[in-house]
């Protein structure tokens, strides 16, 4: 049976410390290197409503985030926005004009929403370090003809300090404040009708099936039934015949009693 040196549990240990040292630092980097302004979904359809979601993270080890405010689209510009309300700050919708009327969906806009700020009541309100935030609009209709929605977003702290996600990446590298961005897909109208279309059918096959099972159900009961009932008309048969027997057994006594 093999043993286990000294020397050879020394190094074990060591190697184990070594690797929950590791673990927190490895999380810590990761954390500080996603601790940017982000939105979600991260894709939205063309021509449908979208609800997003920015996520604020606090990045100063002192002070709080007292504002942000997200720029939205001139040129495929967003016909509504509505905020939800969110407890202890107060949100605005900024309307502008347009450079040059767009055409949505068939209504031509000369002005559309062009931000939405949100602003903490009172400092206690304010997005304290080693914290973060959801602020959250309806926006839409989601443009066509564009790949990308780039939300350029500004966040100030407390003590006066305003820092700019407005940066677009190149390649593969992350610039420092990158700015939140909406992916834009076609949309889905097709391959709803098409979904719609298998789930029908799908629907149809399986109540189909589920009709042949509950009818193979009821023939299996029914044949299971007759069992039992054969049996029982068998027993008050066989209880007949003994009853008579019976009775005519009684009836012969008698006369042997009487004649003797």
């Amino acid at each position: 049976m093999p043993t286990t040196t000294p020397a050879r549990t020394r190094r074990t240990r060591r190697l184990a410390g070594a690797a929950a040292l590791a673990v927190p630092a490895l999380l810590l980097g990761a954390g500080a290197a996603s601790a940017h302004v982000t939105v979600t979904p991260d894709s939205a359809e063309s021509g449908a409503y979208a609800t997003l979601t920015f996520k604020v993270p606090n990045e100063s080890p002192e002070a709080s985030t007292t504002a942000v405010k997200v720029t939205l689209p001139a040129d495929t510009p967003f016909a509504s926005v509505s905020v939800e309300p969110v407890p202890g700050w107060s949100a605005k919708v900024t309307r502008a004009e347009l450079p040059e009327p767009v055409d949505v969906q068939g209504t031509t806009l000369t002005e559309a929403p062009a931000s939405v700020e949100w602003t903490a009541d009172d400092p206690d309100a304010g997005i304290a370090p080693g914290e973060f935030l959801r602020f959250s609009v309806s926006a839409g209709a989601v443009p066509d003809g564009v790949d990308a929605i780039t939300l350029p977003t500004t966040q100030t702290y407390s003590d006066g300090e305003v820092v700019t996600w407005d940066q677009e990446a190149t390649g593969d590298a992350e610039p420092e404040h990158p700015a939140p961005v909406l992916q834009v897909v076609p949309a889905s109208g097709d391959d709803a009708h098409g979904s719609a279309a298998g789930a029908s059918s799908d629907t149809s096959s399986d109540t189909s099936s589920d009709t042949s099972s509950d009818a193979s159900a009821e023939s299996d009961d029914g044949s299971g039934e007759t069992l039992p009932l054969a049996l029982g008309a068998a027993g008050l048969g066989l209880g007949l015949v003994g009853a008579v027997t019976g009775a005519t057994a009684l009836a012969r006594t008698r006369a042997r009693t009487e004649q003797r």
